[in-house]
């Protein structure tokens, strides 16, 4: 029997992710397996492992299994001690582990495997099987098993019906609270007892119970005179977005899912809310950062330079158009260019800052629910007017200081103090209103044609936004040597 491990209160240092509770685990873990398979004796590294997978909650080593060569991830799995145990270590792990272990299972302890899991659990760890694999092992389940999995494939990844569990209580109108009681009682694998769910005689949601009701009320009265009005449920096309947004704005601990009939057909729980939200948290992290890897520190190498790679293409090229953009405007005007140069990494740096600020800002309310349709307006607005506050306040200080860096001259910046000075503090202010267009637009527009609004702040719009500024920088300082210092 699996215990839990204390961590030393002076050991953890709060608001540090990295020095959590959860991370010492995960180290001293870590570091107990690569002692036990650093052994050189096979039968006693074999004790060891078996004797750590039977100290450590089989979740904690999903986690450490991570960090593992992948013939040691089968080692420690054949290592636990019960089924139960590698049930919840292959819930609990991630996709490359899965794969690893597959490769040593027969159809079998498979089939074993996955009827012991929960079958909205067993269909994302089959995601992991190679198709034929996982046609097989299908055959092979029992017919009731194998219908609830078949049944949760017909719909798309990240839809609700993906998300939902078709495990759940429920029961006709006249039930009476002794028998719904007795039903739960008889069926302990279901674990779906927040709510039971009332149906009328054609099978339409009516409404739910709470746990509460089915204990504080007498056994005898049906469970109509005790049930409340469902007031939101979903459809299993719903994306996943829509019904993590519909669960933390009502607090819901179990959400219906229903049919165009109004059947029910599956429920959501908070525990795949919360895991939904963990899974789109790595997606937009990965967005925001230029890459299409799971946000892992583990994969091969290989693996991580080939998912970033198409990102950073994006920026080799924005760095030849900007190449090429200066050799244009230094046929023009190569006096100008010698000018301003040296202020170019300036202006990329404060655009890129303001228009990634009002990006990060506009996609954050619209994940957290708290942008509507209705205010978009009026948040575009909000963040032009801090944009052209930036450009007005930094510009300004900014060409007050190259002014008096050149006037004394401090540095080695040719030309006349004054025009530099103002032909910065005008790149500033048009860097930072082009930033903020392209920051505010940005989201509205990917979120328009059915994009992440993410990648808002990844690289593509990042890179956009360095030529526009840029040129913007070009074109006003080409507009002020003409109009005030010719």
């Amino acid at each position: 029997m699996s215990e839990e491990r204390e961590i030393p209160e002076d050991h953890v240092s709060a608001g540090n992710l990295m020095d959590s509770r959860t991370s010492h685990l995960d180290d001293e873990l870590s570091e107990r397996l690569e002692e036990a398979f650093h052994k050189t004796t096979f039968n006693i590294y074999l004790q060891d492992v078996a004797k750590i997978a039977s100290e450590y909650n089989p979740i904690d080593l999903a986690y450490a299994a991570s960090r593992l060569p992948p013939d040691a991830r089968t080692v420690l799995y054949e290592n636990l001690p019960d089924l139960e145990a590698k049930v919840s270590f292959m819930i609990s792990t991630d996709g490359p582990t899965r794969s690893a272990i597959f490769r040593i299972l027969s159809d079998e302890e498979l089939k074993h495997l996955i009827e012991k899991m929960p079958a909205d659990e067993a269909i994302w760890v089959l995601d992991d099987l190679p198709e034929r694999h996982y046609r097989r092992v299908l055959d092979k389940l029992e017919t009731k098993k194998a219908l609830q999995i078949r049944e949760l494939q017909k719909h798309s990844r990240n839809s609700a019906g993906r998300l939902m569990t078709n495990e759940f209580f429920a029961f006709p109108l006249e039930t009476t609270i002794a028998e719904a009681a007795s039903y739960i009682r008889e069926n302990p694998g279901i674990d779906m007892t927040r709510r039971t769910f009332v149906l009328d005689e054609k099978g339409e949601l009516q409404g739910f119970v709470p746990a509460r009701n089915l204990i504080v009320n007498p056994p005898s009265l049906p469970l109509s005179q005790v049930m409340r009005e469902v007031e939101h449920k979903a459809s299993p096309e719903a994306t996943r977005e829509e019904v993590v947004d519909l669960v933390e704005r009502y607090k819901i601990p179990a959400l219906p899912i229903v049919n165009q009939e109004n059947f029910l057909i599956g429920v959501i729980t908070y525990e795949d809310i919360v895991e939904a939200i963990e899974d789109i948290a790595d997606e937009t992290i990965g967005l925001m950062a230029g890459t299409a890897e799971d946000v892992s520190e583990y994969d091969p190498v290989y693996r991580r330079f080939c998912s970033r790679a198409p990102w950073l293409l994006v920026t080799l090229f924005a760095g030849l158009v900007s190449a090429s953009i200066m050799s244009y405007f230094q046929q023009i005007e190569p006096t100008l260019l010698a000018l301003i140069v040296f202020f170019i990494p300036l202006i990329n740096g404060m655009s890129g800052n303001v228009g990634v600020q009002c990006s990060t800002v506009l996609v954050r309310s619209m994940a957290i629910g708290v942008l509507s349709s209705g205010k978009k307006g009026e948040a575009a607005l909000k963040e032009f007017t801090l944009g052209t506050m930036t450009g007005i306040f930094f510009g300004l200080l900014c060409g007050m200081i190259v002014y008096l860096l050149s006037d004394f001259s401090i540095g080695d910046f040719a030309g006349d103090s004054l025009q530099l000075g103002i032909t910065v503090a005008f790149g500033i202010l048009g860097a930072s209103l082009t930033a903020t267009t392209l920051g505010v637009a940005s989201p509205f527009f990917f979120a328009k044609i059915g994009v992440d609004p993410a990648l808002a702040s990844g690289p593509i719009v990042t890179a956009f936004n360095d030529i526009m500024s840029m040129t913007m920088f070009f074109i006003l300082s080409g507009i002020l040597d003409s109009l005030l210092f010719s």
